[in-house]
């Protein structure tokens, strides 16, 4: 495993909202700055979970890195309640970000966006509207086109009220793959990072958000990397379904998707999630050129 990073944490005043997150530097500033975005249920220490952390390992092969708090997780404010709420999420930080890159030391390079589920779908979102900022490429997992059926049933059943927040168990059921796919120490390990989540997050991904993909992914006209479970209980998903998704890509010059076997939803925290995690820094480090 790498060495840990030297991280700080930060909570940075941008207009109307804070911003919290960790930020780690490495030693090649031809790289791009990534920029990591968690999903619902989980803070940004989801991408520093010790022996599984993406921040390490992006400081490990020289990237400088920012793991956000999105709105609303930990010291990030919250939005106004709206049923577009991953548009919401996307319109603040890209409103955010050039200011809050200049805040952190890292203004003039170019960003390329990690983002996990609900993540995902907000570092699609913000590679299509950027504004003011220089976007090298995205990488997103966890993210797709099709939830099942009964998923927006069940949010919808969910108590009335801004967060919710989902019982370990049924959590854990359906963030990782089958027994034996992840180390003994998870899903353990990856509890630091639980926290409550918007409820109209949840009722978004499994609605309206799917109406709005294909055109979302038409105007992203950056390298694409994308990856999706194979044990995948939150979206439908299989290798067409995955080609499929890719194809959405039109504008895209680089499109790399395909379907990983024998994971879950949170492939970071397999056994395979090292071998990911460093293919997606392997395609970042890519863009420079693209």
């Amino acid at each position: 495993m790498n060495q840990k990073a030297n991280t700080t944490s930060f909570k940075e005043q941008i207009d109307a909202q804070v911003l919290s997150g960790k930020v780690a530097r490495g030693s090649d500033t031809s790289l791009p700055v990534i920029l990591a975005i968690h999903g619902g249920t989980y803070n940004c220490d989801y991408f520093d979970i010790p022996g599984y952390s993406l921040i390490d390992r992006a400081v490990a092969q020289g990237f400088d890195i920012v793991a956000l708090d999105r709105p609303g997780y930990r010291e990030s404010t919250a939005l106004p309640d709206t049923p577009d709420m991953i548009d919401a999420n996307a319109q603040a930080l890209n409103a955010a970000l050039p200011a809050l890159i200049a805040k952190l030391g890292l203004a003039g390079r170019p960003i390329f966006v990690i983002g996990h589920s609900i993540g995902g779908a907000i570092a699609l979102t913000l590679a299509s509207i950027r504004a003011g900022w220089s976007l090298s490429g995205i990488a997103v997992s966890g993210v797709g086109a099709e939830t099942p059926p009964e998923d927006a049933d069940n949010y919808a059943n969910l108590p009335q009220q801004y967060f919710v927040e989902l019982p370990t168990p049924m959590k854990d059921a359906v963030m990782f793959g089958p027994e034996g796919s992840y180390a003994a120490d998870m899903p353990q390990a990856s509890h630091m990072a639980n926290t409550a989540v918007p409820r109209a997050e949840l009722i978004d991904i499994t609605g309206e958000w799917q109406n709005r993909v294909a055109g979302i992914a038409a105007r992203i006209d950056v390298p694409v990397h994308y990856r999706q479970a194979a044990h995948e209980k939150l979206w439908l998903t299989s290798k067409e379904r995955v080609a499929a998704f890719a194809d959405l890509f039109t504008a895209s010059p680089r499109v790399d998707a395909a379907l990983i076997e024998n994971v879950g939803h949170c492939i970071d925290f397999h056994n395979v999630g090292a071998a990911f995690q460093k293919a997606q820094l392997d395609f970042a480090a890519g863009t420079q050129t693209a």
